[in-house]
């Protein structure tokens, strides 16, 4: 039975230029395909994004911090996919069309979010015009509220009106736009105005623009005193005190702090993002806001979501793991590929040996052929009819031994030579007898 080796005997007919260029082609391909692997394995992961907001200032952030991921080559990039603000963003990311949005906390079905960053916070803040007698929420009775950015705000809004039951004083809330409060002041459409903006230069300087100031007047911050008991119930705010001097330093306005409510502009994810992907995003965007941060102040509120069991938000866990300091170490994400490694290698030693048996085949005969040929002779002498081919026999048999010998000397894989000589010698044998009976006169010669 032949039990040579199936590249050995495949390769022997091949001429040794094929067998060369065979084998480089198997290399190139190998080589591109784990090349293809790696570059698809580091390859940037791109997360769309959903942001907006009424003066598009939210849209400008978010692209200026996906402008320096790109620059600082981070593992995961944004598309950003710009909102009319944090309503349309918040139906884009849970009717699935992206896979991050910026939303407030109180706007819009949040049930598949979980938090990465807050980005900013906003605080409500209730403005009468200078020189109106309003002090606290009991003097709105059958007043007339401004509300800039309506749409968004009507859950603050339907939240006052059921902490203060302002339906029963007929307090009326009117959505107005940011560049209509003042002439509203102005013709007593509204006696105050509610905005809900981040306490930032920009957005303060917006509100002192609205109305004439001078050393004797400034606009009236008319406090939520119940801001305490309203976050109690509603989770997505917060109490918080608008700082003295807040509008102006001197004479400071307000001249106290003043107790209103605040809410935080959450960066969010779905729950099916992978964890390692959110830890690496989220390590990647804490440094793109250390880097814009100059050029954006607004980003000095970016601060870790509530990490706690029970946040009105819970945490992604990749975020979690990047505030926690738990990431994945280089042995705990590589282990596995360490351990196949050597099973790997040594698959890779196996196939450069089977290329180098099947280049070297064309050079180098199969082992039992050798026997097998040396047993066909027997037969052939047996029915020789003259010395001529018992000639030709042996000549053969002197082919055969001989390439054993070199096939024995470059690879030391040939057959035993006892066995070749046991073989050979009986085939001497078998000539010798056949030159008898071919000499033998035949009896019917006679």
């Amino acid at each position: 039975m032949d039990h040579s080796s199936p590249i050995r005997i495949a390769g022997a007919n091949l001429p040794t230029w094929l067998r060369i260029l065979i084998v480089l082609m198997l290399a190139l391909l190998v080589g591109g395909a784990s090349l293809y692997a790696y570059r698809w394995y580091v390859r940037p992961v791109t997360l769309s994004i959903a942001v907006g907001s009424f003066d598009g200032d939210a849209t400008k952030i978010v692209s200026a911090l996906a402008s320096r991921l790109a620059v600082n080559n981070a593992p995961v990039r944004l598309k950003v996919v710009e909102t009319t603000g944090p309503i349309e963003s918040a139906d884009a990311f849970s009717s699935g069309r992206t896979d991050l949005a910026v939303v407030r906390g109180d706007v819009g079905d949040l049930s598949q979010a979980q938090a990465i960053v807050v980005l900013a916070q906003a605080v409500a803040m209730l403005v009468a015009p200078p020189g109106s007698p309003l002090t606290d929420m009991a003097g709105l009775k059958r007043m007339t509220v401004g509300v800039v950015a309506g749409d968004t705000n009507q859950k603050i809004v339907s939240v006052l009106r059921k902490a203060y039951d302002l339906d029963r004083a007929n307090v009326v809330f009117k959505s107005v736009a940011l560049d209509e409060v003042r002439r509203a002041f102005e013709t007593k459409e509204i006696r105050a105005a509610l905005f809900v903006i981040p306490l930032s230069d920009k957005y303060l300087s917006l509100v002192r623009g609205l109305f004439p100031q001078s050393a004797k007047t400034a606009p009236v911050l008319i406090p939520i005193d119940n801001a305490g008991a309203i976050a109690e119930k509603e989770r997505a705010y917060e109490s918080f005190d608008i700082p003295k001097g807040t509008l102006r330093g001197s004479p400071p306005v307000p001249d106290d702090d003043v107790t209103t409510l605040q809410v935080s502009f959450y960066l969010i994810g779905r729950k099916s993002l992978g964890t390692d992907l959110i830890a690496n995003f989220t390590q990647a965007i804490t440094t793109a806001r250390r880097d814009v941060l100059p050029e954006l102040p607004i980003l000095a509120q970016f601060k870790a979501p509530d990490t706690d069991a029970g946040a009105y938000l819970p945490v992604h866990p990749g975020a979690a793991e990047f505030y926690n300091g738990s990431q994945q170490t280089f042995l705990d994400r590589w282990s596995n590929a360490i351990f196949l490694a050597p099973m790997g290698l040594g698959a890779l030693a196996t196939v450069l040996t089977a290329a180098w048996h099947f280049l070297r085949s064309g050079d180098l005969k199969p082992k039992e052929p050798a026997l097998d040929s040396l047993y066909a002779l027997a037969r052939r002498i047996r029915l020789a009819g003259n010395e001529t081919e018992l000639l030709e026999i042996e000549n053969e048999i002197d082919k055969v031994l001989s390439a054993q010998r070199t096939q024995v000397s470059e690879d030391e894989a040939g057959l035993d030579t006892a066995t070749l000589n046991v073989a050979a010698h009986r085939l001497e044998n078998l000539i010798h007898d056949r030159r008898i009976a071919l000499a033998a006169p035949n009896p019917g010669d006679r």
